[in-house]
């Protein structure tokens, strides 16, 4: 079989918790974010950045992560503040996809924010073939003004997933996956092809 096909049958996302290290090395990490943005991109408009969270980074993010959440949580406990000030520092690289999409003349915004899931998936699968494991998931801070502007997000710009990258040896288990008989029409046929 086809090593992509075979890769693909097999991809599982795995928990962060579960992610440990070593994680990518620095040619790896570098590998992972070129291959990552080799996408479908109509216009050459490059409608996405990426944040690296390694090392310190990870720490840092979760410090502002956790600020926030107590800031607009007074009633959470310290265990609670806690678990989000470790939202990132659970697998050894995080990259964050940032949407860039803005208004073009001839490219449509939903074009450009598609672009940046691409990025998303090119990255996990990358991350995989590498012998890695991923999740790529946002979370509510993805979607937090006062977490994106720490970040160093411009007011336009939204994330479109943080991938989670790291060490998983054991099994991953799927989860149920639809019948194509339930997610595809075949245009103008009255039974499948």
């Amino acid at each position: 079989m086809n090593e992509t096909i075979a890769l693909l049958r097999k991809r599982r996302s795995a928990s962060p918790v579960l992610l440990g290290g070593p994680g990518p090395t620095a040619e790896e990490r570098n590998l992972l974010l070129t291959l990552a943005s080799r996408v479908p991109d109509h216009g050459k408009l490059a409608p996405f950045r990426f944040i690296v969270f390694e090392g310190e980074g990870r720490e840092r993010a979760g410090a502002i992560i956790a600020d926030v959440f107590a800031k607009a949580n007074p009633e959470a406990d310290a265990a609670r503040i806690e678990a989000e000030r470790k939202r990132l520092a659970l697998a050894p690289l995080v990259i964050g996809v940032v949407s860039r999409a803005a208004p073009h003349e001839k490219i449509p915004l939903w074009e450009q924010t598609l672009v940046s899931g691409a990025v998303c998936m090119n990255l996990t699968i990358a991350a995989n073939a590498l012998g890695y494991a991923t999740t790529w998931i946002t979370e509510w801070y993805a979607y937090n003004r006062a977490v994106l502007d720490r970040f160093g997000l411009a007011p336009t710009e939204k994330i479109a997933g943080f991938v989670h990258i790291g060490r998983h040896e054991g099994p991953r288990e799927d989860r149920p996956r639809p019948a194509l008989a339930e997610i595809v029409t075949y245009f103008g046929q009255e039974t499948a092809a």
